[in-house]
């Protein structure tokens, strides 16, 4: 019969320091603390310090009072570690009052919704916990690590999207990445995979999602499906997690089955073609696109639908749902393919053949 029991961890707002307990002790026993002092060959004033908790409990002291008292040694040095723990914890929390206002701007409900954080009225608590969600121990850490992350940004696009957003989708992304086991990197395995997981474009989302992450791991990559925030416009990211681990994000942002597949080998491209040292994020619209956005489009796009047989059929100029249809089995890859690149190049309005496309969706906030 399952427990239905709710469990609450118990976190005391108070901690007794030892000294406390060591003069309750001498009191039961009859001792003076100057007795105590002579037994444990140490001052009456170290004495007096430690039971006004101005001084520690060293291991050479725990022991002594071991001896002499009869208390386990790690009892004396347990009590003394969990209150300099929770001291050092009071201290960190006041250092963080009135640094609420870096809190507001990130998506605090979607991340209460998706379980990283919990509900709380209290600021400091707010602010604690997005500094655990972020791995990070102080907001000043957290600062530098955007910065430096911001460089590599505009890199790759010009950002419309909230920063506080950006930096909470990644940081979901890395954290579902590290549950990933994956190869050590090597490109050649990863240019096979991808030759394998165009084959995989026909079946259905539920099929072939397993078999990619599964192919993308095998060659050093973690994929994982994240959906956006409030605030983002993003359509995926790359970035490398380790000298031999990359990660591949996508958000389904449009649902289309010909965006889905464009932004995996875009980004898929980006891991080819360009350095380990950069991270690129890319956004549903860029104002203007790098060197490196083009070459990764363009990687894309071949692999997708090799350019000669695409200018083959372009001077057909038949762009019937049959032509279209006939044209993606010789090349084995779904219609939607074909209708996403011609509507993007112009050939076609926004709104033909769209019956060809399929739909994809995430089921709940993350995959």
């Amino acid at each position: 019969m399952p427990n239905n029991r709710k469990t609450y961890p118990f976190n005391p707002d108070y901690a007794v320091h030892p000294g406390e307990i060591l003069e309750e002790t001498l009191q039961a026993r009859g001792m003076r603390k100057s007795d105590l002092a002579k037994r444990c060959q140490l001052t009456q004033k170290t004495i007096s310090l430690i039971i006004n908790g101005k001084a520690p409990i060293t291991p050479e002291t725990a022991i002594q009072l071991e001896r002499v008292l009869g208390v386990a040694a790690d009892v004396w040095n347990n009590l003394d570690a969990n209150y300099r723990l929770h001291m050092a914890k009071a201290e960190g929390r006041l250092e963080l009052e009135g640094k609420e206002a870096w809190a507001k701007g990130f998506p605090l409900r979607e991340l209460r919704k998706r379980g990283y954080l919990t509900k709380t009225r209290n600021p400091v608590d707010i602010v604690e916990q997005l500094l655990d969600f972020f791995g990070v121990g102080s907001i000043e850490t957290w600062e530098a690590q955007m910065k430096s992350m911001g460089v590599a940004y505009r890199r790759s696009a010009s950002f419309q999207s909230s920063p506080k957003s950006v930096a909470v989708w990644l940081r979901i992304g890395e954290l579902l990445a590290q549950g990933v086991s994956t190869a050590p990197y090597e490109s050649g395995a990863f240019r096979q995979a991808l030759v394998e997981i165009r084959g995989l474009m026909d079946m259905q989302r539920d099929a072939f999602d397993p078999k990619m992450k599964e192919l993308c791991a095998q060659a050093g990559v973690a994929l994982v499906l994240v959906s956006e925030l409030p605030g983002t416009h993003l359509s995926g990211a790359t970035r490398w997690l380790q000298k031999d681990k990359a990660l591949i994000m996508l958000s389904l942002r449009h649902k289309r089955e010909d965006i889905f597949w464009f932004t995996f080998f875009h980004e898929a491209g980006h891991i080819l073609l360009h350095g380990k040292k950069k991270e690129f994020v890319d956004e549903a619209k860029l104002d203007q696109e790098t060197l490196e956005e083009q070459e990764a489009n363009r990687f894309a796009a071949d692999e997708l639908i090799p350019e000669r047989q695409y200018e083959a059929f372009l001077l057909e100029k038949n762009f019937s749902s049959q032509s279209i249809i006939t044209f993606a089995q010789s090349i084995d890859i779904p219609p939607a393919t074909v209708v996403g690149r011609l509507q993007h190049d112009k050939k076609i309005r926004w709104n033909t053949h769209n019956n060809l496309i399929r739909k994809f969706a995430l089921v709940g906030s993350t995959s």
